[in-house]
């Protein structure tokens, strides 16, 4: 099994990371859209922390909203981060490995797309996230389309030659609750007859 970060490196120059952003383009508007729409409810600004931000697309597209103050991406591929960097000069990104970081700052906002199955230990970084990470009334919303339900995504592991956390969406709604995260939901975003859907999951401090 290879270290994911090497995977997504070579991904990014072999261009792989246009098709990502695009596969994943529906549900994470969906996401965004959740997330900004309580903001908009608490009518404050906000800042946001996209965790594998990979070329940067959803960090580019959040910060144009009028309520963002500031935009974050961190990403263990260096190649993914050097291609965030030259097509974005507004916001910050970060080459950093997501299981070891320790945020010097804490944000309104924090995201995720297809990676908390990526992690060493996912439930020790949400709880990281939880505690240190977000600011009062601050929200993790997190898609993953690899999960026990989806059986499609069981065989990805061995396609892609790394290693993947299969968890039952129970599994995971049980991680963000015991991080201590308030109003947990979760529901499949862009769900069709021939795909059971990217699993969403979100939670408040």
């Amino acid at each position: 099994m290879r270290i994911a970060t090497e995977v997504f490196s070579e991904w990014a120059e072999k261009g792989k990371d246009i098709g990502m952003e695009k596969g994943h383009a529906s549900a994470v508007e969906d996401m965004i859209n959740f997330a900004i729409q309580d903001r908009i409810n608490l009518e404050r600004n906000f800042s946001f922390l996209d965790l594998g931000c990979g070329n940067g697309w959803v960090v580019r597209r959040v910060e144009t909203d009028p309520l963002c103050v500031r935009a974050v991406g961190i990403d263990g591929a260096k190649q993914m981060i050097e291609k965030a960097t030259q097509g974005d000069s507004k916001s910050e990104y970060l080459h950093e490995n997501i299981d070891t970081y320790s945020s010097p700052d804490k944000f309104d906002l924090i995201h995720s797309m297809e990676v908390l199955y990526y992690l060493e230990d996912p439930a020790l970084t949400i709880k990281k996230i939880a505690d240190s990470w977000l600011n009062k009334e601050g929200r993790l919303i997190a898609g993953v389309d690899l999960y026990f339900e989806n059986t499609e995504s069981h065989s990805w592991e061995e396609k892609v030659g790394t290693k993947m956390m299969m968890l039952k969406e129970a599994e995971w709604i049980e991680i963000f609750s015991s991080a201590g995260l308030k109003d947990v939901k979760s529901w499949r975003s862009n769900q069709n007859q021939d795909w059971a859907g990217t699993l969403v999951l979100t939670g408040k401090k």
